[in-house]
């Protein structure tokens, strides 16, 4: 395992010993699309690395999804971090959003890593501050942006989450994950595509060819 090109990249900063220790003790599991990872209450077990595909991080209330941050490809989540200190109950839901790819790293054993390999703390506030800033947009997002921008956004970044164009998303999907409802999103969707910033059709949601997909 010491040779995956993410474990080199990722981790060689730390040394031989460091590669030897994670190719004995990181798992590498794949995920199916749609599957839950955990879920609020659950017992934290690993830090998950993703080598493959995409993982929503969320939380829900009253059945309506509050999207923290989406790990891609090389990310990790903050949110299983503190699992390395204490017996931490997991406040939040992954899915995977696509077949997915993750290193799993067992939290019986990154104590002692943060003892015997102090320099891998650097590499938990990068991506604390990675996660941070996600969180700090989705926040100013809600607050500030208007939901047609809203939806505009999160249309593109599944765009570019996926490479998928035209791309398959139902009312009801984008209303769970924007903390809404169907017949609000309906009504925004029609209202968006007269005028241009959309086309819907059977085979899904495409943005016009001269606008940027990357989300704002």
């Amino acid at each position: 395992m010491s040779d995956n090109p993410f474990i080199v990249e990722k981790f060689e900063f730390l040394g031989p010993e460091f590669l030897k220790e994670i190719s004995k003790h990181a798992v590498v599991n794949h995920i199916k699309a749609k599957t839950e990872i955990i879920r609020e209450g659950q017992k934290n077990k690993y830090i998950p690395f993703v080598l493959k595909g995409s993982i929503k991080v969320f939380t829900l209330n009253d059945d309506r999804e509050l999207i923290y941050y989406c790990m891609r490809e090389y990310d990790s989540c903050m949110m299983t971090f503190s699992s390395i200190f204490s017996d931490y109950i997991s406040r939040i839901y992954s899915v995977a959003e696509e077949d997915s790819e993750l290193l799993l790293i067992p939290v019986s054993v990154m104590h002692d890593w943060l003892i015997q390999f102090p320099a891998i703390n650097k590499l938990f506030f990068q991506e604390y501050d990675k996660r941070f800033s996600e969180v700090m947009n989705m926040v100013n997002e809600a607050v500030f942006h208007k939901l047609d921008k809203r939806i505009l956004s999160y249309i593109k970044q599944q765009i570019s989450l996926t490479g998928n164009h035209p791309i398959k998303l139902t009312h009801r999907e984008i209303a769970i994950n924007l903390g809404t409802s169907r017949e609000v999103v309906s009504r925004v969707m029609k209202k968006i595509e007269n005028e241009g910033e959309i086309s819907q059709s059977r085979e899904g949601i495409r943005i016009p060819k001269d606008t940027n997909v990357s989300p704002v």
